[in-house]
């Protein structure tokens, strides 16, 4: 997750897109240059221990945007792929 979060900082979708499972990746992903991601924030995890083939991690993200601040709170899944935590998709939490 802090892995996803610095490559969304940074603008590296490569990064982001090889980290995503799969079944549940875009074709491609064009981050917004305007949106600068400060500070995350993780809330709880399920799993995702060295031994688990899963884990779910719920998260705050504050950013600041050209409308101005905001908060990304998720709950994530994630799964291993070859042996690497990949993301599989998100609940966006109110």
């Amino acid at each position: 997750m802090r892995s996803r979060f610095s490559a969304f900082a940074l603008g590296l979708a490569p990064y982001l897109l090889a980290s995503w499972h799969p079944s549940t990746r875009p074709a491609e992903l064009d981050l917004d240059d305007g949106t600068v991601w400060r500070r995350l924030q993780i809330v709880d995890t399920v799993a995702g221990g060295a031994d688990d083939a899963e884990g779910v991690v719920e998260f705050r993200a504050s950013y600041r945007a050209p409308e101005g601040a905001g908060l990304l709170h998720e709950r994530s899944r994630f799964t291993r792929v070859d042996g690497r935590w990949v993301y599989v998709d998100g609940d966006i939490l109110g």
